[in-house]
């Protein structure tokens, strides 16, 4: 099919070339399936090929799509999405082409002049009163990839009934004949500038401290895109909040979808963070920040108590994001009974205790933000949302996004980090006294690998071990609760009842709980052949001094777990 005339001659010379080769390993790994597009969108590597990244998978899903669309507001006078890219090779040519197709169909379309975070994407479906958006990036993966992401009309990535019918409309497109690759030029319009500024002036809106960042306005930042779209709002974002000390890393800011100074651009990898903290050694500044290419993830180096830079986890940033936010609404008296903040299953409880303290509801949600931004939803209008977060290094501050935002996180880190300096701290003091004031957690995330389809298998049977011969003693501890979110039921150890779990679907997701407050979470990856591990582990401390010993005490029971587990 693919040397046929509805291909393009780039694309069957590709595939004549790889038909031709000796060696069939590559036209395997391009042929041998369709590349899936699941409930978040599609991901891959790109080139030729139905398992490959390329104008006609993209082409499928957005056809697929519009075809949706069309039939689920046919009763609209004139159907409208949004169209944003990061910085990836090809990036930009997928997004012509995907606003090409959902013209030919009829529908308005806003495609934006030049790569955007993932967040912006969100606000201007809400914005511009959109049915539906899409973005093209493969987040934090390798420069090999490119992926496409797909929202509502509330700006959240879909969710069930959507995401599956969607997923039955693409699956109808078979060959590129069934792509309408001929757009309508009058139904595109380009869209940018003034978009940013409303962006930006709504983010003002979410500062809780102007006159801590007027008082340390001078505060050194030193800021990364990692060569992504954060370097179009990010420090633009951070001055409209008032600070005038942002220190970029020139060779970071090159936009480039080769990513030449990282081997990966994850801001949870403490390699690509190496630059940006070496200038901030160099300039001695407070607080390093970066984001991943489509900026919607965010990394956060700060310095110890002994002068010396480290690397927040996930599971922190979020902690010192939702204390922040809760102290400050309770200091302003913005808390009024009603407020909500939301984490993952998987993320830390700490979390739970600060917000409970409080007064403050706490969600638990599946990994992911569409699940964040679901809780958004079914609270609009009843409840007010506070923040969220997830381990994975995404967080949310504001309601009028529904995607995870490194742009806004950057700006209340920042604004966190000025506060904290009215009381003579750094972030990494005020973290130190969230611990002393709420406990002491260790959170260390393990995947084990298991290739091919033995791996798969192996897999497999863990889980089936796990959950048909349930753990009753981990590292010494009694195992108090069990959560499988398979059957969606719990089940408490100490008084012999089970219960349902509150949840929206199910999700291959187990979890125990022991009676020294230690938390463990185990799931199979969705996308590689790894199952994973989230241990997070508590203790008691009474001075900054009992931290050293606790974290040592916290890793050494990690490894007793590890050993329970039989991993």
């Amino acid at each position: 099919m693919w040397l046929g005339r509805e291909y393009d001659r780039e694309t069957r010379e590709q595939v004549q070339v790889m038909l031709d080769r000796e060696d069939p390993t590559e036209l395997i790994e391009a042929f041998y399936r369709d590349l899936e597009f699941g409930t978040g969108g599609l991901r891959g590597i790109m080139g030729v090929g139905t398992n490959r990244m390329n104008r006609y998978t993209v082409g499928a899903a957005t056809q697929g799509l519009a075809n949706y669309l069309l039939k689920e507001f046919a009763d609209l006078p004139q159907i409208r999405v949004v169209i944003g890219h990061d910085c990836r090779n090809n990036s930009r040519l997928f997004a012509e082409i995907a606003a090409n197709i959902f013209s030919a169909g009829g529908i308005k379309v806003y495609l934006f002049d030049d790569l955007r975070p993932t967040p912006e994407i969100s606000y201007a479906i809400r914005r511009l009163g959109c049915q539906g958006g899409i973005i093209l990036t493969a987040s934090h993966n390798p420069k090999e990839y490119n992926g496409y992401k797909a929202y509502w009309d509330d700006g959240a990535q879909m969710i069930a009934p959507h995401d599956k019918n969607t997923i039955a409309e693409i699956n109808r497109i078979r060959c590129a004949g069934n792509i309408r690759f001929k757009g309508k030029k009058e139904l595109i319009e380009i869209i940018g500038s003034e978009i940013d500024s409303r962006y930006i002036a709504d983010l003002k809106t979410v500062s809780l401290s102007p006159d801590a960042i007027r008082r340390h306005h001078g505060m050194k930042i030193v800021y990364t895109p990692i060569h992504g779209a954060g370097v179009r709002l990010i420090p633009a974002a951070l001055e409209a909040f008032g600070f005038t000390n942002i220190i970029h890393v020139p060779e970071q800011d090159a936009v480039s979808g080769d990513f030449p100074t990282v081997v990966s651009p994850n801001p949870e990898e403490p390699a690509a963070l190496a630059l940006a903290v070496e200038k901030a050694r160099e300039t001695d500044a407070e607080l390093v920040l970066a984001s991943d290419p489509d900026a919607d993830r965010v990394g956060v180096a700060v310095r110890n108590n002994a002068g010396e830079w480290t690397l927040l986890n996930g599971h922190q940033t979020a902690l010192l994001l939702v204390y922040y936010l809760i102290a400050r609404w309770k200091e302003t008296g913005r808390l009024q009974g009603r407020e909500y903040v939301v984490k993952t299953i998987v993320t830390t409880e700490t979390v739970r205790a600060v917000a409970e303290q409080h007064g403050v509801e706490i969600h638990d949600v599946y990994t992911g933000f569409k699940w964040i931004a679901d809780i958004i939803r079914r609270q609009e209008g009843k409840k007010t949302f506070i923040g969220g977060g997830e381990e994975s290094y995404g967080f949310l501050c504001e309601d009028f996004v529904r995607d995870k935002d490194a742009v806004s996180a950057c700006c209340i880190l920042a604004e966190a980090a000025a506060w904290a300096r009215d009381s003579g701290r750094t972030l990494y003091g005020l973290l130190q006294d969230i611990y002393l004031e709420y406990g002491y957690s260790k959170e260390v995330n393990i995947s084990v690998v298991k290739q091919g389809k033995s791996g798969a298998e192996e897999i497999e049977a863990m889980m089936k071990g796990y959950r048909e011969h349930p753990l009753t003693e981990i590292a010494g501890s009694k195992v108090t609760l069990m959560h499988d979110y398979v059957s969606l039921k719990g089940y408490s150890f100490t008084d012999g009842e089970a219960f349902s779990l509150n949840m929206p679907t199910t999700s291959n997701v187990l979890q125990y709980y022991t009676e020294d407050g230690t938390k463990i979470s185990v799931r199979p990856s969705g996308t590689e052949p790894k199952i994973k591990f989230y241990f997070e582990v508590h203790r008691k401390v009474k001075t900054v001094e009992d931290l050293v010993d606790a974290e040592a005490a916290a890793l050494r029971q990690i490894e007793q777990i590890k050993i329970s587990l039989g991993i």
